[in-house]
């Protein structure tokens, strides 16, 4: 069957599923899957303060960052509210990030304006370098990634599907669901913070000096739970359509929190993660829109 590509929202244009996405799910389990995520964008850093300076403005370690090593790293508001999700590699003279496509004119403005004197250079480099999901054992932060110049890219592809089998975004979303792994548009609103959202000591390291939000990270882990948290939801299975990213998670008719982002996992059937109040009964019934839901509680 040929590719069906993904209609609307972040992921729009990229391969949906090639017809079979449990099968597609299994492969990528198995390392033996791999996806194109050309629609992504993707920026250079280079200059010798590139890293002094990311580890200062994000919320991750990054000024001995190891070349060939991913990282998740976060930038926050002053607040403390997250604003961007940077999936970042050096190669020992650049830093290559990975985001949102509808992100990139906001973050480089930002990364612009925050250069100062420092020996740093910002390219949007969306058009000459893509981005894959390459094939092997699954890491923490959705990879392992592999950046290609777009002029290699066809040659990369063909490659790849030699000896693997090629997946669609819809494998990938299913396998972050069921691992709890937020995602920026997705399960991130405008008042999240990164306690809320399972991003410490993963793409928060709480050990590092200060950066922009660091306070509200620090005050809530220190002296109190935040006042929402992300759950695994279990959904009723009888639905013919998964419900819509921004609907309203309700208990016993009041709205308790807002659902991120629905799939169909292989194993696990119809899953969702919601991000609720804290106080919300982790035994209770939940509803999103008329779909009864029930927290999964082996997911901390």
């Amino acid at each position: 069957m040929s590719a069906v590509l993904v209609e609307s929202g972040p992921d729009k244009g990229a391969i949906w599923h090639f017809g079979e996405p449990n099968k597609e799910q299994k492969e990528l389990v198995s390392g033996n899957g791999w996806a194109d995520l050309s629609h992504r964008a993707v920026i250079s850093i280079s200059g010798k303060d590139r890293l002094t300076w990311l580890h200062a403005l994000t919320t991750q370690h990054l000024e001995k960052l190891t070349p060939g090593d991913w990282q998740e790293a976060l930038i926050l508001d002053t607040q403390g509210h997250i604003v961007e999700q940077l999936f970042l590699v050096d190669d020992g003279s650049t830093t290559w990030i990975h985001t949102e496509a509808q992100r990139v004119e906001p973050l480089i403005e930002y990364l612009e304006k925050m250069k100062f004197m420092l020996d740093v250079d910002v390219i949007d480099q969306s058009n000459n370098y893509a981005v894959l999901r390459a094939a092997g054992a699954a890491d923490n932060i959705g990879g392992p990634y592999a950046l290609v110049p777009r002029g290699e890219l066809s040659d990369t592809v063909s490659a790849f599907n030699k000896a693997h089998t090629q997946v669609g975004i819809w494998a990938l979303e299913a396998l972050r669901v069921a691992q709890g792994r937020a995602r920026l548009l997705f399960e991130v609103d405008y008042k999240s913070i990164p306690n809320e959202l399972g991003f410490l000591n993963k793409a928060v390291h709480l050990q590092k000096g200060c950066y922009r939000g660091q306070e509200t990270v620090a005050k809530v882990f220190n002296l109190g739970q935040p006042p929402r948290k992300l759950v695994l939801l279990h959904l009723d299975g009888s639905m013919v359509e998964l419900p819509e990213h921004g609907t309203k998670i309700t208990l016993d008719g009041k709205n308790v929190g807002y659902l991120g982002t629905s799939s169909r996992h292989y194993e696990l059937g119809p899953i969702a993660l919601g991000i609720i109040k804290r106080n919300t009964l982790e035994q209770s019934t939940l509803y999103i829109g008329n779909i009864s839901a029930k927290i999964d509680l082996t997911i901390k």
